[in-house]
């Protein structure tokens, strides 16, 4: 590709570019419709069932009584145990890091050689102007290095968000999807996390901690005015990847 043509595709990418941006001019920025969600597709789809009773069951007697171990009774486990469950995923992080490197090198050299005689003669014998041939080699080297550096990182956390149990996989761990849209004005706060959950990790308020989830995605970002007056232009963008200085 010629750098005109180059150029030109930059060109182009920018206007369309600008011209999605412009689009959200004086308008909040779009929420996610709830009903094109994953999680909405999973209650929707409770998909099939990894096992199949192996004998009949005796039909069962409706009861009334708050006593039972069914799942809608006052003692029931109702933990999610099944494709279209809800659970809470409680976000609490507070970490804090901090590391220091220093390291420094240096090394010196220093060699010399010299020619007494050659093939029996000496150096004033052979050619009175190699007299002073005396060091015929010389050589030296001074080399240098100091490098630093320090990594300090705070970072506090604290949310909570319903999931929704995506699949449950044929080991019985279940993977789990949330996500949450607040606005505010005009802007747009996202969270989101996925990963995978065991049951018995799962507490009988129907809760589970971050530490818990294997493969834990969790994001927490946001769109609209003040996230775009943040970022750099896109033409910045582009000429910063593109600079090789």
């Amino acid at each position: 590709m010629s750098r005109p043509d180059l150029a030109l595709l930059l060109l182009m990418s920018g206007i369309l570019a600008g011209c999605a941006q412009l689009s959200d001019v004086g308008r909040a920025p779009h929420m996610t419709p709830v009903n094109t969600t994953p999680e909405h597709v999973a209650m929707m789809d409770p998909g099939l069932p990894y096992a199949t009773p192996s004998s009949p069951t005796l039909p069962q007697v409706a009861s009334a009584s708050l006593w039972t171990g069914d799942r809608g009774s006052l003692l029931g486990d109702n933990r999610a145990v099944q494709r279209g469950d809800i659970l809470t995923v409680v976000i609490a992080i507070d970490d804090s890091a901090q590391i220091t490197n220093s390291t420094e090198r240096s090394r010196d050299s220093d060699q010399s050689m010299s020619i007494g005689a050659l093939f029996g003669l000496t150096p004033a014998a052979a050619d009175p102007a190699a007299a002073a041939f005396n060091p015929a080699l010389e050589t030296g080297s001074s080399t240098g290095f100091s490098g630093e550096g320090s990594i300090r990182r705070n970072e506090q956390l604290a949310l909570r968000v319903a999931a929704t149990v995506m699949d449950v996989l044929p080991n019985g761990v279940l993977s789990i999807m949330g996500s949450q849209e607040v606005r505010v004005n005009f802007e747009l706060r996202e969270l989101l996390v996925s990963g995978f959950v065991r049951p018995a990790d799962i507490t009988r308020q129907n809760e589970i901690t971050y530490d818990k989830i294997a493969s834990a995605r969790i994001s927490y970002g946001g769109r609209g005015l003040i996230s775009t007056v943040q970022q750099p232009p896109i033409g910045q963008q582009v000429t910063d990847i593109l600079t090789p200085f």
